[in-house]
């Protein structure tokens, strides 16, 4: 039975890895492609180190939680950055609604 439980998780974060590296590929602007390479990425790896897990003693399926925790930990900040260079390099167009141009414009103009 954890054969078979081991198997599904494996071959479905793998799947969603693929998913995700397609629309990395695939989508049009950065934003976009930002989305895909940290939710489904970071999905599809917990799924395939939960798959691992299964297979292993509790000693080293621990140690791939704290790779888990690491990765769901360190994805959205990276998500984040790269974001935020992407818009201050010029590189995201479309926006319905734009609140850091607002906070941007107050910035930089000059100080009394």
């Amino acid at each position: 039975m954890t054969d078979v439980i081991s198997a599904v998780l494996l071959i479905g974060g793998g799947l969603i890895g693929v998913a995700g590296a397609l629309g990395v590929v695939r989508f049009p602007d950065v934003m976009s492609r930002v989305q895909a390479a940290t939710k489904p990425q970071t999905f599809g790896l917990l799924l395939i180190l939960a798959g691992a897990a299964v297979r292993l003693d509790v000693k080293t399926a621990t140690g791939l939680g704290l790779v888990a925790l690491f990765q769901v930990i360190t994805a959205p900040v990276l998500a984040q950055v790269l974001g935020r260079t992407a818009y201050r390099t010029g590189h995201v167009v479309g926006l319905s609604r734009d609140d850091l141009a607002r906070d941007n414009h107050e910035h930089s103009e000059p100080q009394a």
